[in-house]
């Protein structure tokens, strides 16, 4: 069965982004962006919410049309647009979407659990909203936090406060030289409550 992965990017403090919704603090160094690309490309699915889908939308689809584009760069822009994408939203227009992108309209816990039941790689998830929708219904698998060496003060937390407890057990760490710490948690669970 494949996993559900959240895989995103935190400052130290645990926000994903600033107040005003910055990212400019991501220290995606050409090492760290083929890390990403490697974990990317033996993904089967992107799960997105709207804001998530929308940022990438504007960027990726048309990222290694110039010259002198780096090479990562090059190379993510071509896995976006061929991964199978699933966005989640109550308001986006289903007719405007593109690049291997289907619409849903809520997180369904029976048909999440369809859908990782299919053959295929692990799904990424992102979005903080979106992850805090699974979390609620026990559908991560993994955490794949990027930690930055960054402490912004304010903006939106990863995490959302929740009533909901999830037991993790530590599966990796990586080291990144911009300082960037890779943390990998996996959700255990009871096989036999499964």
């Amino acid at each position: 069965m494949r996993k559900i992965v959240v895989a995103m990017s935190v400052s130290l403090d645990g926000f994903m982004a600033g107040p005003g919704g910055e990212l400019d603090w991501h220290l995606v160094d050409e090492e760290l962006h083929r890390h990403f690309n490697d974990e990317l490309r033996g993904m089967s699915a992107f799960l997105d919410g709207r804001v998530s889908y929308e940022l990438m939308a504007e960027f990726w689809p048309t990222a290694d049309a110039g010259p002198g584009v780096p090479e990562p760069v090059r190379e993510f822009a071509g896995i976006w647009r061929e991964m199978p994408k699933f966005v989640f939203s109550r308001t986006l227009d289903p007719g405007g979407l593109r690049w291997n992108t289907s619409l849903r309209r809520s997180v369904d816990a029976g048909g999440i659990r369809e859908l990782k039941a299919r053959p295929g790689g692990d799904m990424a998830l992102g979005g903080a909203s979106l992850a805090a929708a699974f979390r609620e219904r026990d559908l991560i698998d993994e955490y794949r936090l990027y930690v930055h060496p960054v402490l912004l003060g304010r903006g939106r937390p990863l995490f959302h406060a929740t009533d909901t407890r999830a037991d993790l057990r530590l599966a990796g760490t990586r080291t990144f030289g911009n300082g960037v710490v890779l943390l990998r948690h996996e959700r255990t669970r009871d096989e036999a409550a499964a």
